[in-house]
């Protein structure tokens, strides 16, 4: 993909759109050929494997959703169910890489076969937690090194331009593969740190100490809460899972310097996350119409970065109101919403099984093959070799217009997953 701008589209991320109506997301994700293509028939009609997690269509988001899934499960001490590893696993293709969906895992993958770096990055993360075969990890992570850019970051898609969602959650699945960001160099001597640091607000400007997700079409940083919280984790080298970080929390305002590091943007991207939640504990929706409704993914991601930069006090106000008002977003968004408020409560040290009056863990496990209570990390995962699930092959790649969702969460751990428009 070319990192030129073209008309505002962009392919769906996780399957909803994680990108702020403010960006301009511009770069076209998918080759020209596959850019004129129509989807396939939804899958929503037939059965879906026994082994998924949620009962939406899977085509843009089953990686995504069953990586969070399974890796919540982990985090709370359930040993995910071998029919939910297994799906994941198959979805893997030879070249190391994870597609959001391959409806028919007996059909090899080809150059047609749409591949991404945040399902790829997501099932690093949620198979190294389970002790996966190196075999499997290892082909991964040498596919997300293969297609890192020059300036050190990655796109969602291959040769995409890079962005501070993407970059940080492969920075997440490289930390989780003992894999060192800080090695991970290009022929240009930048790591994905350095491509970070080119993405947080300058002080001075409007937004200063956020993330944006992309430099707009004027080469101009925009602040966007969803990479915010993305960035700062990045930042820090944290996964989706994390615990509350060191309380001592430095610098109380925006700084920035000759000697400005990655350490210093991350503080400057959780000061601007928490004067954000300050009035109202939670986040707002940044898609056009949208403007004025809760953004609940987001605020749940907020959390957590808050607490990895070491400001769980800041977080508070926001994780009340999650625990207050997520429930009916989290039965409507499906499993990753519950991951998010999973992590959201480790994160705090909130119980997870009492969140609001709500079990998270019994209603993640209810989407669903049943896990069980034992030590996760007991969780047997095999290698790419395992039974096939049967289903109709589908197209894995949609482009969409930038307001694709209204008034649900577009946080960088998002859980929307089914909400459609036509192409532009």
């Amino acid at each position: 993909m070319s990192s030129e701008r073209h008309s505002p589209i962009m392919i769906v991320r996780r399957s909803a759109a994680v990108l702020a109506a403010t960006a301009v997301i511009g770069a076209a994700c998918a080759p020209v050929a596959l850019a004129a293509e129509s989807p396939s028939p939804s899958p929503s009609s037939k059965a879906l494997p026994s082994g998924l997690f949620g009962s939406a269509d899977p085509t843009y988001d089953g990686v995504w959703r069953q990586s969070l899934a399974l890796l919540a499960q982990h985090t709370v001490g359930v040993k995910p169910a071998k029919s939910a590893v297994d799906w994941l696993v198959g979805q893997q293709c030879e070249s190391g890489a994870f597609a959001p969906y391959r409806a028919d895992v007996s059909v090899k993958c080809d150059a047609k076969t749409m591949v991404d770096t945040n399902s790829t990055a997501a099932a690093v993360q949620a198979l190294e937690a389970l002790g996966a075969d190196d075999a499997v990890t290892g082909a991964a992570v040498k596919w997300l090194k293969s297609v890192q850019n020059a300036d050190g970051g990655w796109g969602y898609a291959p040769g995409g331009a890079s962005d501070a969602n993407s970059t940080s959650v492969v920075i997440s699945a490289l930390e989780s593969a003992d894999s060192d960001p800080e090695d991970q160099l290009t022929n240009e001597e930048k790591t994905p740190y350095d491509a970070l640091l080119t993405l947080s607000v300058p002080c001075e400007e409007d937004g200063g100490g956020a993330f944006a997700f992309q430099p707009d079409k004027k080469g101009k940083l925009v602040a966007n809460a969803d990479a915010t919280a993305a960035g700062v984790l990045g930042a820090l080298g944290k996964g989706l899972v994390t615990e509350a970080g060191d309380t001592t929390k430095g610098s109380e305002k925006c700084v920035r310097g000759d000697s400005f590091t990655r350490e210093n943007a991350a503080t400057n991207g959780a000061l601007y996350l928490a004067d954000a939640i300050a009035k109202d504990g939670y986040l707002k929706s940044a898609l056009a119409g949208a403007e004025d409704q809760p953004d609940h993914g987001n605020t749940a991601d907020a959390v957590v970065a808050l607490a990895a930069a070491g400001r769980t006090a800041d977080a508070t106000k926001a994780l009340a109101w999650l625990e207050k008002n997520s429930r009916a977003w989290a039965a409507q968004s499906g499993p990753a919403a519950y991951a998010q408020l999973i992590f959201a409560a480790h994160a705090t040290g909130t119980d997870p099984r009492d969140f609001g009056g709500v079990d998270l863990v019994k209603q993640l496990g209810a989407t669903g093959p049943a896990g069980s209570n034992a030590t996760a990390t007991d969780t047997a995962v095999p290698s790419k070799e395992k039974d096939q699930d049967e289903d109709s092959g589908v197209s894995v790649w949609w482009i969409v217009g930038v307001g694709l969702v209204g008034g649900i969460g577009v946080g960088f751990l998002i859980s929307s997953r089914n909400k459609k428009q036509p192409q532009p």
